[in-house]
């Protein structure tokens, strides 16, 4: 049983050890004043750190050696609908914290059953999809893995938890790893290009990439790149000066009038056309491309309604923030300007553990949550950074390397669920310190302060290297 139990992937645990001791050290770090000098004082955050990280390694010992693997998979629907059932007692039973009703409070512990999701959802996933007959393009099984997500992601939407929600998003690239068509990523991305480019700029704007994009992919697919794009240039050009035509003397008539409708009047024809000659042609792809172009239009004149009246007040100020459409230093934007001046400050080494001066000073608000990695940028310096996100990526590559060994569908499936998840909240919770992506307030896995999230990551983390242990019977 001993030489069984050397096969756990080590360097899996080492990752995870070296992850929770950076953030341990750097939440103490963040918070450290004289008055509170100890690293073990537990009226103070890394002093209830060290409790999160005993029970975690505690948790970590009894999935290990304690839980048989079997259960995952036999009981994944059951604790699948339980953590519903948490997600829809929390929106009435739960305590609003920073504006979000999300949170479960015991006493000194806060328990946020947006966490396990996570874990109940890539369980499901990996039961659902590791079933013989599974298929992705028939319609009913992907419909199923559609609710699978989209359920408990609507219920965290609802407890205004959007940043934990659009974490769901990520599991599109384990659907795509088993099966999903890559063009529906592709358009994915389009329609996030679309959203921003109509809002940084005009609808006028992202009407033009549209069209430019559905014009050389119908080339493309119809082998006259050339032509296709010979037609499309001068379109696309009129297009873009539409908005001086329309000023001009001659159209005054059309003063008044959004140039972005006018743009689609002038377009109706020419699509109509194309969608003619290639049914007469019998291009297979005519029908999709069309489609694909309405559809475009139609979210293109949806974005200002989603961003006016779904989005909450303080998401659309990060958004224009971030998009340069409002620049407020004072209020929306304070944290992230903060944030680069601290990550900036510490240059190629660092001032130092214990000598950030933006720390010190309380500058960046929720430095010991989601802004940590902005005390480890301002005291560890650029190669303290690399550190950090060099033992992700070997965190996230070696759950990918040791997903494709497997023999079993479910092991390999929930490998990439959990992939997924490091990597959304990895890139943007580094990327809001940044300015990259909007502040939507989500940890650090294993470097964020938080109980609640420590536990979620590490339940998450082992169950997998038990089920990869079970390569080795």
């Amino acid at each position: 049983m001993k030489s069984y139990y050397r096969k756990l992937d080590w360097w899996l645990i080492i990752c995870y050890l070296m992850l929770v001791i950076t953030g341990w050290l750097n939440i103490y770090s963040s918070i450290y004043t004289e008055e509170h000098s100890s690293i073990l004082d537990f009226s103070q955050r890394y002093g209830m750190q060290f409790i999160w990280i005993l029970s975690a390694l505690a948790i970590a010992a009894v999935i290990i050696f304690v839980i048989t693997p079997k259960v995952y998979s036999v009981l994944s629907p059951g604790i699948y609908l339980i953590v519903l059932a948490l997600l829809a007692a929390v929106l009435f039973l739960g305590k609003e914290v920073n504006g979000s009703n999300s949170w479960f409070v015991l006493g000194p512990v806060r328990f946020q059953p947006a966490e396990l999701s996570k874990i109940s959802t890539s369980l499901l996933l990996a039961y659902i999809m590791s079933r013989h007959n599974f298929r992705l393009a028939n319609l009913r099984d992907a419909l199923l893995t559609a609710a699978v997500i989209f359920i408990p992601m609507a219920l965290i939407i609802l407890e205004k938890e959007t940043g934990s929600a659009l974490v769901y998003m990520g599991f599109v690239f384990m659907l795509y790893r088993e099966g999903l068509n890559g063009w529906l990523l592709a358009f994915g991305f389009a329609f996030i290009l679309l959203f921003i480019t109509t809002l940084a700029f005009s609808p006028l704007t992202s009407i033009i990439i549209a069209f430019a994009i559905a014009a050389v992919l119908n080339g493309a697919f119809s082998r006259q790149t050339i032509k296709q794009s010979l037609i499309a240039a001068p379109v696309a050009v009129l297009l873009a000066y539409l908005p001086a035509i329309v000023s001009g003397r001659r159209f005054e008539f059309l003063s008044g009038t959004e140039v972005e409708y006018i743009a689609v009047i002038i377009l109706i024809p020419i699509v109509a056309t194309a969608v003619i000659y290639g049914i007469k042609k019998r291009f297979r792809h005519t029908k999709f491309m069309a489609v694909s172009f309405a559809c475009a239009i139609l979210f293109i004149f949806s974005v200002n309604f989603i961003f006016d009246n779904i989005l909450q007040p303080h998401q659309r100020a990060r958004i224009e923030n971030l998009l340069g459409i409002e620049e407020d230093l004072k209020g929306s934007g304070y944290n992230v300007h903060q944030s680069k001046i601290a990550i900036g400050s510490g240059g190629f080494l660092g001032k130092g553990f214990l000598n950030g001066t933006q720390t010190k000073y309380d500058f960046v608000p929720e430095q010991s949550t989601d802004f940590i990695f902005c005390t480890i940028g301002e005291e560890h310096g650029f190669v303290g950074s690399v550190i950090v996100i060099f033992l992700y990526s070997s965190l996230i590559i070696r759950i990918i390397v040791l997903s494709e060994r497997q023999k079993n569908n479910f092991v390999r499936i929930y490998g990439y669920c959990i992939a997924c998840c490091f990597f959304m909240h990895f890139f943007i919770n580094i990327g809001m310190t940044m300015g990259i992506v909007p502040v939507i307030g989500i940890p650090l896995p294993f470097l964020s302060y938080g109980g609640s999230s420590l536990w979620s990551f590490t339940a998450m983390l082992f169950i997998f290297i038990r089920l990869d242990l079970e390569r080795w019977r």
